[in-house]
């Protein structure tokens, strides 16, 4: 199979094995790049693949992902992160060459399935389609920090779905682990900004909401949710394409950290952008908890059942046992609890449900 898969890792003793594990006896060429580990990441790779490099770190991820694409013998190229680990068999890895043999100007987009925690019997999950596989012929990574893959020749960039899946494990950090993760992508991104007012180029000045988006991201990862308001409310406020993933993203995280900072009044604005962002099920989930922390029960009540029409949703259970269990709490509140039990028994084995379930009939 003529693709290689490049890593670039630092001190990721704790996540590469999992994520190598994953891609032996899959007929692929393993490249990792080590940034200056001090643990054993490295020994734990020369297990996997002898094609380990060093790289002195300079603060950009681009050029460390590059390094690692140059010394690929293949010039088809999947990119994966050390936390990040593959689902399947190698069935999948050979569709995925046979797409980009055919059509090597494309980039391969993956499904990203993100573990939002690992301590609770139910684990959170959210997911999302991703750029992470081209030929590197036709295209090249862009970015210091969250790259993306554009085209050699500066045109814009065909992508296909393909049937890989990974597990993302870099949201299950401790407190400190992720102050010091969103602190050094907070470091990196406020530098790339202040880059771009350097750079004449039309491309920088539109790479400007992408980095605005990133920042309000990682503001909310540390839970400084008015910050991170701020940020989204900048990176909205140029004339975005409003089908783009990240813009989608954008606003759905922006209602959230309007409703976790205290603004429900404000999230009501949402309102006026409905119809151009209203047909999915996160986004009328979203508005459920707009209108339930407004106290507009009724209307909380019909987008919660709107989310549940849908099949598909990108935070797990916002289509099924979160919106049901909202209702039961709407309906516990008014005192309507048989009404409250109807949709908590419709949650499943989550737990909140559950509890609530076992309080009603016990009182």
């Amino acid at each position: 199979m003529n693709l290689s898969v490049c890593i670039i890792a630092k001190n990721e003793e704790k996540h590469i094995e999992n994520c190598l594990r994953s891609l032996v006896n899959k007929h692929v060429q393993i490249i990792v790049v080590d940034t200056g580990s001090q643990d054993d990441t490295k020994n734990i790779a020369l297990k996997y693949t002898s094609c380990v490099y060093d790289y002195q770190w300079n603060d950009d991820f681009g050029a460390a992902k590059q390094f690692a694409v140059s010394k690929a013998d293949n010039d088809n190229i999947l990119i994966l992160d050390c936390d990040e680990y593959l689902q399947g068999e190698e069935s999948v890895l050979i569709e995925l060459c046979d797409i980009l043999n055919k059509y090597p100007y494309k980039v391969g987009r993956i499904k990203c399935i993100n573990i939002l925690n690992m301590n609770n019997i139910k684990q959170d999950k959210s997911w999302e389609w991703i750029s992470r596989a081209f030929n590197r012929k036709f295209c090249t990574i862009y970015g210091k920090i969250h790259e993306q893959i554009i085209s050699n020749s500066g045109e814009a960039v065909e992508t296909f779905v393909s049937g890989i899946v990974i597990n993302h494990m870099g949201y299950c950090l401790d407190d400190d682990e992720r102050k010091v993760k969103a602190e050094r992508n907070i470091k990196l991104l406020v530098n790339r900004l202040d880059e771009i007012k350097t750079i004449p180029e039309e491309s920088a000045e539109q790479e400007i909401p992408y980095i605005l988006y990133q920042l309000g991201k990682s503001y909310y990862m540390e839970k400084e949710y008015v910050k991170a308001c701020d940020y989204f409310s900048k990176g909205l406020s140029y004339d975005l394409d409003t089908k783009l993933e990240y813009v989608i993203d954008m606003v759905e995280t922006y209602g959230y950290a309007m409703l976790n900072s205290g603004a429900e009044k404000e999230a009501m604005s949402f309102v006026n952008i409905y119809d151009e962002f209203g047909d999915s099920a996160d986004f009328k989930f979203l508005m459920g908890l707009i209108y339930m922390k407004n106290g507009l029960f009724d209307n909380a009540v019909k987008e919660f059942k709107k989310a549940v029409l849908y099949k598909d949703c990108k935070v797990e259970g916002v289509n099924s046992y979160q919106a049901y269990y909202n209702i039961g709490v709407i309906y516990e509140c008014l005192g309507y609890k048989d009404k409250a039990l109807e949709y908590y028994e419709q949650c499943g084995d989550y737990e909140n449900a559950q509890n609530r379930e076992a309080y009603i009939k016990n009182n």
